[in-house]
């Protein structure tokens, strides 16, 4: 069987800065799940991390990015939608802004809308994704996602929930009204970390909210949402 290379569906110039920093959250990885290890009992057992209460939890020089072919997925998912504005809750050095850029981009233009807690980081991120091409499609905002994202100035075609686990569903509540019937909303993590997004999961999957969501197997699970009201 040919392997799949998820990096064939970009540009030379993108791809090449998206193999360089894949490969830097994969060497950065044992020292990053060396610091959650005071976690996992919880995490095994479904429940929320004892650390769930620090938003930084001690990660700003983290990437803690998709993996490639979970990012691969939300750019075919932003293609499909035809996404001209995506909303990207936890940028942090800018791997997955890259690759909804470039989407959005090959869709004929627009913007992604990034937002990050740490300055340092959405530096990094608008550096990583100037050396890629995008900037001309990328808004990184820095601070609060729920200051930050209130100013969307139109309607969102995707959104990829990626932040702070604590803050997701505050942060879905304020983008929701601005994601037209048909958006999607991609949310990672949530099989991972059950006991953290319980009430996420909970709220998006009750019809009252307007959502049909599924589970899809990337990275222990994968939370994928379609506005349909």
């Amino acid at each position: 069987m040919t392997s799949h290379d998820p990096f064939s569906v970009l540009d030379p110039r993108a791809a090449g800065v998206l193999r360089r920093l894949h490969s830097a959250n994969d060497r950065q990885l044992p020292r990053i799940l060396l610091r959650l290890a005071g976690d996992l009992p919880a995490l095994a057992l479904g429940r929320p991390r004892r650390s769930s209460a620090a938003p930084d939890g001690g990660m700003d020089d983290a990437f803690l990015a998709l993996g490639r072919e979970q990012a691969a997925f939300c750019y075919a998912q932003a293609r499909a939608v035809r996404a001209r504005r995506i909303v990207e809750f936890g940028t942090s050095f800018g791997v997955s802004t890259i690759w909804l850029a470039a989407a959005v981009r090959d869709n004929g233009g627009g913007t992604v809308i990034g937002t990050e807690m740490v300055p340092a980081k959405a530096e990094r991120a608008r550096a990583h994704v100037r050396e890629a091409g995008l900037a001309d499609q990328v808004d990184i905002r820095t601070g609060d996602a729920c200051e930050t994202l209130r100013e969307l100035d139109g309607p969102v075609d995707l959104m990829l929930n990626d932040g702070f686990p604590d803050a997701a569903l505050d942060v879905l509540r304020l983008v929701a009204p601005s994601l037209r019937p048909g958006a999607v909303v991609i949310t990672d993590n949530v099989g991972v970390m059950r006991g953290d997004y319980a009430d996420y999961v909970g709220w998006v999957r009750d019809p009252a909210h307007g959502f049909v969501s599924v589970r899809v197997p990337y990275k222990g699970g994968t939370e994928v949402s379609v506005r349909v009201a």
